[in-house]
Formats: structure tokens, C-alpha cells, sequence
């Protein structure tokens, strides 16, 4: 099928960046939509102009580094999808596509859609982990914990961090990805007691990157491929509060 891309193109954060116009022919639906940006920079390279600059690793949903919005959207029309498992076969024939990079002050653009988000690693170094001593492995039998939480646990444990929440949302807020790593260990034993110190740490550290406030509009869970429940939202402000409480 013959598309029409439109790509935010920037040389760096620094400077003023614009769409480029680009036309594709012969894209086989079962591309994924990262293998036909492949075919694009393959066809730029030819021309001699720089390739389209964007994350990824994995490309198995599983790493958290592609994302870009696509026709607005974060990752694209399906929901619970990343990027790289995101196929053409959800476009049609002649096609207009728009894709930039997620937009939010505290993912600065690096260059055309890779941005820095590096702001997401300073909220965990802040406080999403445990002071314990290495070793082996204890039995799982003789954790002392329940298949709900234990299952609720890895429930939010499962976010890739690949900020799709932040983009989606009206306030450029990282309160799903925060919340996410606070819930995990403040549901587990082992996180039980650094859980005061932990919440009021990362969440000071998750305003002061420039993240804006929650206003509870779910955008975020809808468009999170991981489907992290805005439920750990509520967890990590009962948390905070709890924290806040204890200190008097």
C-alpha cells in the first residue's frame, strides 16, 4: 500500500523543529510500524539525507523504549499496544500518518522522536527499591503472603516505563508510572519498611522533574500497554498520606 508520512523532524532540543513530507510505496501490512520507519530511513540513506531518529530495542513490547504519537494518539489506533507491536494492516491504502514524538517538559526531545526520559530513572533511584541483603533466593512458600497481593503486586510491577501515560495525558502527569512502582513494594513484605520514606521521596522527586498533577481523567490507563490499573494511583496517595500521618 502507498503511504503519506508527515514526521516531526528537529536536529536537537534546542532547535525549532517542523513535519517533513514523505511518501512510501509498496508497504506490506504485515510490517510492523517500526519496520516501515526501517524502510523509510532505508530509502533516505539511498538519497543520501539523514535517517528519522527514533527508540527503540526490543521491538517485542517488552522494553518500554519505542512510543511515538500516531495520528495523536500515543502509540497509535489500538489500545494496550506498544509501538513496535503496533502493524500496518490498522492502516489502509493512501494513508496520511502523523507521527511526532511524545511531548511533555520532562521528556526533552533528543532529536527528531527520541526524547530523554531520563526523568523516570531519577524517580526510581529516588526511592523504587529495597535495602536488602543479597544472598539466595528465600522459599516462595515461606514468603508470608497472600495470591491476591501477591498477583495485585506483579499487576503493577508490569509497567515498561514507556511514558505513553505521560503523553496521553492533559497535564503531562507521571502519576501512573510513579504510583506503578510505589504500589509494587508497599504491597510486598519486603518493601514494608522503607514505605514511608520511599512514597514522599519519589513523589517529591516526580514534581520536581517538571511533571504536572493527576486530575484523575484515566487517559492513562486507557492508552498503557500494559494495562497498569489507575487504581495504584489511589494506593500511592493512601500511602503518602498514611506517610504524612505517621511523621506527626
Amino acid at each position: 500500500m502507498k503511504l503519506y508520512l508527515k514526521i516531526w523532524r528537529q536536529e536537537d532540543r534546542t532547535s525549532y523543529g517542523k513535519l517533513a513530507d514523505y511518501t512510501l510505496d509498496n508497504v506490506s501490512e504485515h510490517m510492523s510500524f517500526l519496520e516501515m520507519l526501517d524502510m523509510l530511513n532505508e530509502a533516505l540513506v539511498e538519497k543520501g539525507e539523514r535517517v528519522v531518529e527514533f527508540d527503540h530495542d526490543c521491538r517485542e513490547g517488552i522494553c518500554g523504549q519505542c512510543g511515538v504519537m500516531i495520528n495523536g494518539r500515543a502509540h497509535g489506533p489500538l489500545s494496550n499496544t506498544t509501538t513496535c507491536q503496533l502493524h500496518m494492516r490498522s492502516f489502509k491504502d493512501g494513508d496520511t500518518i502523523y507521527i511526532e514524538p511524545f511531548r511533555a517538559t520532562a521528556f526533552p526531545i533528543i532529536r527528531d522522536l527520541k526524547i530523554d526520559r531520563t526523568s523516570f530513572d531519577r524517580i526510581i533511584a529516588a526511592g523504587g527499591f529495597i535495602s536488602a541483603s543479597t544472598g539466595q533466593a528465600p522459599e516462595a512458600n515461606s514468603i508470608p503472603i497472600n495470591h491476591e497481593t501477591a498477583e495485585a503486586a506483579f499487576d503493577s510491577a508490569a509497567c515498561i516505563g514507556c511514558g505513553a501515560c505521560v503523553a496521553t495525558c492533559k497535564n503531562s502527569s507521571a502519576a501512573l508510572f510513579t504510583s506503578a512502582k510505589v504500589a509494587h513494594l508497599a504491597l510486598l513484605p519486603q518493601g514494608k519498611e522503607e514505605a514511608r520514606t520511599r512514597v514522599k521521596s519519589m513523589m517529591n522527586q516526580m514534581d520536581s522533574e517538571g511533571f504536572g498533577h493527576c486530575t484523575n481523567t484515566e487517559a492513562c490507563e486507557v492508552e498503557c500497554p500494559q494495562e497498569i490499573s489507575v487504581l495504584n494511583i489511589a494506593r500511592m496517595n493512601y500511602e503518602y498520606n498514611k506517610s504524612r500521618i505517621l511523621e506527626k
